[in-house]
């Protein structure tokens, strides 16, 4: 919840940003264009966590290309290693994703800006291997000391396959140079699962929880575009 908070008081900044920046912005329809190109980037949420969260390493790199006024390709590949603590289980999960998509930009940029209020849809892929390294045999007899294992248990090949629906916004700060927020909502559709054991991580999709297909995250970004060519 506290994440959600946080994200969201982000998230009003930057549409303030937005709207100042345009209402300051002049209008030159003659020499400014429409610039379409491969911007590139990076999630810079998930390094900075892994300098602060001991539990957690990862990074995704990001990119997309404008293909026709206000639709975008949208591809994002990055690796993850997280340790859970769940009741009784400690694992780890470690693998790569990608996902792949498109970005719809519903902001009305005036003639030079290419900011960004969007919408999107992705299709992600996780490969990925877990490892029980603590976990607790449950029993109902009090008197006994609990029955804990700590030999460790590798499930390799792991796979799941999920669709993502996203919101955010992207703000030229700088020439070409943009600042991202993000929010993703996510479901699976498919995967597998280890003998006897849930996927309690996983990479790209991120936590998992009991009887519940959806998952959710968010991002922050930074990234360049690239131009290729100007209409």
């Amino acid at each position: 919840m506290k994440h959600i908070c946080i994200f969201i008081i982000n998230l009003l900044f930057v549409v303030q940003f937005l709207q100042a920046q345009t209402t300051t912005e002049t209008l030159d329809t003659i020499s400014n264009k429409e610039i379409f190109g491969l911007r590139v980037g990076l999630d810079i949420f998930k390094p900075a966590r892994t300098l602060f969260d001991e539990d957690f390493s990862g990074f995704e790199v990001m990119a997309d290309y404008r293909i026709y006024k206000n639709y975008y390709l949208a591809l994002e590949i990055g690796m993850d290693e997280k340790t859970t603590f769940d009741d009784r289980i400690t694992s780890k999960g470690e693998g790569s994703y990608f996902k792949i998509g498109f970005d719809y930009n519903a902001h009305k940029n005036w003639y030079g800006l290419n900011n960004m209020i969007f919408g999107g849809l992705r299709y992600g892929y996780s490969a990925f291997s877990q490892e029980l390294l603590h976990y607790e045999i449950a029993t109902e007899a009090l008197f006994f000391p609990p029955d804990v294992r700590t030999e460790t248990i590798e499930f390799q090949g792991l796979k799941v396959h999920w669709v993502e629906l996203i919101v955010g916004i992207k703000a030229e700060v700088l020439n070409n140079l943009f600042l991202s927020i993000n929010l993703h909502l996510k479901n699976r559709v498919a995967e597998k699962t280890p003998e006897n054991f849930e996927n309690l991580y996983i990479p790209g999709f991120g936590r998992t929880y009991e009887n519940s297909k959806f998952g959710a995250g968010f991002g922050y970004g930074i990234s360049y575009l690239i131009p290729i060519s100007k209409n």
